[in-house]
């Protein structure tokens, strides 16, 4: 066989090894977990929410709808965490959507008060794993002072992306309200 083949067969060769070594390595479990995996993992229990009930989060906003396409959904915050200090398995807000009378986990929404992350130091906005969170300045439709936030569709798709505000795929149509939650956009 002339060495101009061989070269070749043996370039060929190793560019399919090297997907399958890549395959084998994830199979084995060599996966460095990203923010939505380590939202899953710290949030499981939170998908009842007599859970998150029981762990201090509470009905914040009712339903979120808003004037883009889709929705945020309802909005349980654990007004503890609101604090300044940002930590993946201790999100500030976990975000459900009404559908058949039940609330499902969609997700989180990391929430820090620009007053408590500037007072801790911090001189620019915070960033979680690798994600950069969004300014929300004052007045804002929650009555908040300026904050900033990120959410992360951890349990549902998002077709605009895992980290966009507004999910397309979420709705507040079945959402029947609980006692002494206001309405907010619906």
């Amino acid at each position: 066989m002339k060495p101009k083949r061989l070269v070749i067969i043996g370039i060929v060769a190793t560019l399919c090894a090297v997907p399958a070594a890549v395959g084998l390595a994830s199979a084995q479990g060599e996966h460095t977990p990203g923010l939505p995996d380590q939202v899953r993992d710290a949030t499981r229990d939170f998908r009842d929410v007599a859970n998150a009930i029981a762990a201090g989060y509470g009905p914040a906003s009712g339903c979120v709808s808003g004037p883009e396409v889709g929705a945020m959904g309802v909005h349980y915050a654990n007004g503890e965490l609101i604090d300044g200090v940002l930590q993946v398995d201790q999100p500030e807000l976990l975000v459900y959507e009404q559908r058949g009378g039940r609330l499902r986990l969609l997700g989180v929404e990391y929430l820090v008060p620009v007053d408590a992350w500037t007072a801790a130091g911090n001189t620019a906005p915070p960033v979680l794993v690798g994600q950069h969170f969004q300014f929300v300045n004052s007045p804002n439709r929650y009555g908040l002072g300026p904050f900033y936030e990120l959410h992360v569709w951890a349990w549902k798709n998002n077709p605009n992306g895992m980290f966009v505000d507004w999910n397309p795929a979420v709705s507040c149509e079945e959402y029947t309200g609980e006692p002494g939650v206001t309405h907010a956009g619906h």
